[in-house]
């Protein structure tokens, strides 16, 4: 597989995440952690089919413990700290320095063997991260020290996904049918995690399973497989850099189904993005 088609193929997942947001509001008034629970099991469960499919399942056997650790750890802890960092803190604030996490990930990649970090991966991701500010921030965020336990969560939420992101691609032998028990392992720690602190509310009718079967199928689903091809053998400081993109496309969408207006911060917002995805671009392409 070449780099150029690796990078395309983990950019899915950004289109992926975009739809996110409208699939969770569809799946109200489902608990956030049953949610994860149910979606990752529907995640883990597709991921079985296709390794069957495929006679990938031979190679979970051959896989070190260590990795299948690393890999729960990335998606339970991403999320548990992020659903942590939402109840203790603003959902404005907290997503964004959440959404810090394709920044570091141009950051830290320049610590990888063979990758260099130019100028123009650096000024695009800061660019991306304002685009991407306006949107979550809504372009007047306000910080409250009373809210610090959730801002740190918020932000070991970056540290855990982007650390996970660039460390996959030290595992780049390991195969993508290794995800599969990583979402398993999730929906199941997130099963444990329900039961102790929510009360149990499962979808009440057909448009609630729908949007968790979507979701399970998609953003919490074959994005991470098609993730783990892009940042191990794809351009990692391009996809960081046009990871900003979900947040804009998702508000497209919440536009779309209209459950959001078009304002001149979302016209702002995707010109920043733009850019910011072009200057890394470019930066790339110097590189190879």
């Amino acid at each position: 597989m070449t780099r150029t088609k690796a990078t395309a193929i983990g950019f899915v997942a950004v289109l992926l995440w975009a739809l996110l947001a409208l699939f969770t509001v569809g799946s109200a008034p489902t608990p956030p952690l049953m949610l994860n629970a149910l979606c990752f099991t529907v995640g883990g469960s597709l991921g079985v089919l296709w390794a069957l499919v495929t006679g990938e399942w031979r190679a979970l056997c051959h896989i070190p413990a260590k990795v299948y650790i690393f890999g729960t750890i990335g998606l339970f802890g991403y999320h548990a700290l992020y659903f942590s960092a939402l109840r203790l803190a603003p959902a404005a604030e907290a997503g964004l320095i959440a959404y810090l996490w394709p920044l570091l990930i141009v950051l830290m990649s320049g610590l990888l063997p063979g990758e260099t970090l130019r100028a123009g991966h650096l000024m695009g991701a800061c660019l991306g991260f304002l685009g991407a500010a306006l949107i979550i921030g809504g372009g007047g965020v306000g910080f409250n020290p009373a809210h610090l336990p959730g801002y740190g969560l918020a932000l070991a939420c970056a540290f855990t996904w982007s650390t996970y992101s660039v460390m996959s691609r030290r595992l780049g032998d390991i195969p993508t049918v290794s995800v599969v028990v990583f979402c398993l392992a999730t929906a199941a720690l997130s099963t444990l995690l329900h039961l102790a602190l929510e009360e149990t509310i499962w979808p009440q009718d057909t448009l609630t399973w729908a949007s968790v079967l979507a979701l399970g199928l998609g953003p919490v689903g074959l994005a991470f497989y098609v993730w783990d091809i892009g940042v191990k053998r794809g351009d990692i400081q391009l996809l960081g850099t046009a990871s900003y993109a979900a947040p804009l496309l998702s508000t497209v969408a919440l536009i779309v189904a209209g459950f959001a207006q078009p304002t001149l911060q979302l016209v702002a917002a995707a010109l920043l993005i733009t850019g910011g995805a072009i200057l890394a671009a470019r930066a790339s392409l110097k590189s190879n």
